[in-house]
């Protein structure tokens, strides 16, 4: 055991001790230990949750990033059955050289499967095929009184809806069952130009999203007036042909964390528009590595501590496709005003196809993401951003959340009422404890 596990964003502050465990067979057994001695706890796998819901109202996390193992793989079917503490990363070393890929990958193929189910994550295709969780087959559920139930779309199937997002609540899932899809080379075949304002993204993405499978931009937050919402888009598709190999990219690592962020009012505006200027204004086809393509912060292990001791926040919310464009101008220009912001802001546009899940994320609509460095002001700007995505219909992405009210919470997700009534009782987070009351 030791007090180092912490979310990603490092805000709020809340050391997790870790008990861990490396055997499933294990699993029962520490459950029932840490919820007598302690209340509750929680299933913490590679710690890319950045806000809060990562971490244990009781501090004591179940850490099962060691069950890291392969049980069954199926590569005529694309089929493969893993444990929970296995990170998306090791599956794509197995999966590439066999000619599979996963059907959705978030922006970190750090993250752990029971990880990406337990937040049903999404990435830049769910216009194409929704979010993970539509991709899970079935997975191994612990419960404290029930032992480890087999959940899918036809057994427990109240348990599989309500674990899909379900922020690791309704017990620790042991292992997974994922279908992954079909492809003939590692390497992405893309498309990249830059655009000058917000409806011009807009006009790109009704144009490029149906014809691609993979669709992103990047936004510069701190433009102002006929700029506004400037950015660069991309998109994607599996090459046809070319070989199918693991990324094996040298990474580097940002190897201390400097007593204050390294990105303030100065360095991002240098670096947003030298960004946007290094971007071509016609449309430019090249061909990269997926790691490139998908992952381009994982090259830079540990890059949350460029925002110092005190953390980060990561604000990223979804607006309906009838609101999205006013009300993400006007999320933009309160940004811009404010001075605050992120390098690496993403808006991408979400697709229609449900999930299986009782609290995923995205809806038909687009979504902003931006990382602010955490100090005092953020509460304000918070408060101001907020009350446009609640006006707009919109919602914020519990994974990424640190500041959620209880009542915007269980307004934009009427059915945590289900979750709670699924939840097993010797699992809380500190988000949850926080959403509820």
């Amino acid at each position: 055991m030791s007090d180092s596990l912490y979310s990603w964003g490092r805000y709020p502050y809340a050391p997790q001790t870790a008990h861990a465990c490396s055997w499933r067979s294990e699993l029962p057994g520490l459950l029932t230990e840490l919820a007598e001695a302690h209340g509750s706890t929680l299933p913490y796998g590679n710690g890319r949750s950045y806000g809060d819901s990562c971490l244990a109202s009781s501090s004591q996390a179940l850490h099962v990033r060691s069950l890291d193992r392969f049980i069954h793989v199926d590569w005529q079917q694309g089929i493969v059955v893993a444990e929970a503490g296995v990170t998306l990363a090791e599956i794509l070393a197995m999966a590439i050289p066999n000619g599979w890929f996963l059907c959705v990958t978030p922006g970190t193929q750090f993250a752990t499967l029971g990880g990406a189910i337990a937040n049903d994550v999404h990435g830049k295709n769910h216009h194409v095929r929704g979010t993970f969780g539509n991709h899970v087959r079935r997975f191994g559920l612990l419960r404290h009184e029930q032992g480890i139930l087999t959940c899918s779309p036809t057994e427990n199937t109240d348990l599989y809806a309500a674990t899909i997002g379900g922020l690791g609540l309704t017990g620790i899932i042991a292992w997974s069952e994922i279908q992954l899809m079909p492809i003939r080379s590692s390497q992405i075949d893309s498309s990249v130009v830059r655009f000058s304002n917000l409806a011009e993204f807009f006009t790109l993405s009704a144009e490029l999203d149906p014809q691609h499978e993979y669709s992103v931009a990047w936004i510069d937050c701190l433009a102002k007036g006929a700029h506004a919402g400037r950015g660069v888009f991309i998109v994607g598709d599996h090459a046809p042909y070319g070989s199918l190999e693991v990324d094996a990219r040298t990474k580097l690592q940002v190897p201390l964390t400097p007593p204050v962020s390294l990105i303030n009012n100065l360095s991002l505006r240098a670096f947003n528009e030298a960004y946007w200027r290094s971007h071509p204004a016609q449309h430019t086809f090249k061909r990269s590595s997926y790691d490139a393509f998908f992952y381009p912060l994982d090259r830079l292990l540990h890059w949350n501590r460029i925002y110092g001791r005190k953390g980060f926040q990561q604000y990223q919310c979804v607006i309906p496709d009838a609101t999205a464009q006013a009300a993400t101008k006007e999320l933009l220009r309160v940004i811009a005003e404010s001075g605050q912001g992120s390098f690496l802001a993403v808006l991408k546009r979400c697709g229609d196809i449900a999930s299986p899940g009782l609290m995923s994320f995205p809806l038909p609509g687009t979504s902003l993401a931006l990382d602010f460095p955490q100090k005092a002001s953020l509460a304000a700007l918070f408060t101001r951003l907020d009350a446009i995505v609640l006006e707009a219909g919109g919602r914020l992405y519990p994974a990424k959340d640190a500041h959620m009210t209880g009542i915007d919470f269980r307004q934009a997700y009427p059915a945590w009422e289900q979750l709670e009534a699924l939840r097993d009782p010797s699992l809380m987070s500190r988000f949850w404890n926080r959403v509820i009351t």
